[in-house]
């Protein structure tokens, strides 16, 4: 039976800016799309700040069609996490692979409260880092002229965690 998988992770700064993007199999050259989808849920994340004292897990922010759907969480500095969820995901047995469908697992919102937790943490940890500048990253304070790889987040560590979070989460875990 396939399972639900993370499609895509976003880390996306204070000033609206995508600090990270992750791809995962099998969307890795499908960077324009996601990039679009992520921009997307940006204007949902500012409508509820708008609308309701929001907390930090925003749930289900929106479903794109029957096979995507954008979950988010906001840091109290103001960095928004967005996970992007194959909800027909890939079956681990290469066998069943025609019998997608959509009678299969549901995510709950309480089921990505770990991925978000690990996100969290693993920034957390970015930040400790003596060598990591987060100014270094807002466009505000770059020329018109700086280099798109240059307000990216480039920290192996932080890159391998967040692939990491990405390849083993599973619907009900409860830790990764």
């Amino acid at each position: 039976m396939p399972e639900p998988r993370i499609a895509c992770i976003g880390v996306i700064g204070k000033a609206d800016n995508p600090l990270h993007i992750s791809l995962f199999h099998p969307y890795g050259n499908h960077n324009i799309d996601f990039s679009f989808i992520l921009n997307s849920c940006l204007d949902i994340f500012e409508i509820r700040q708008k609308q309701t004292s929001i907390d930090q897990d925003l749930g289900l922010l929106y479903a794109m069609d029957e096979r995507l759907a954008a979950y988010g969480w906001l840091t109290t500095t103001g960095v928004k996490f967005l996970v992007i969820i194959d909800l027909l995901g890939q079956s681990r047995n290469s066998e069943m692979e025609g019998t997608k469908g959509i009678n299969g697992p549901t995510v709950k919102e309480s089921d990505l409260k770990p991925v978000f937790r690990c996100l969290q943490t693993a920034y957390i940890r970015l930040l400790q880092n003596p060598f990591y500048l987060p100014d270094a990253h807002n466009p505000i304070s770059k020329s018109a002229f700086a280099a798109p790889d240059v307000l990216q987040i480039t920290d192996k560590k932080f890159v391998a965690e967040v692939k990491r979070i990405g390849e083993s989460w599973v619907p009900g875990v409860s830790s990764l």
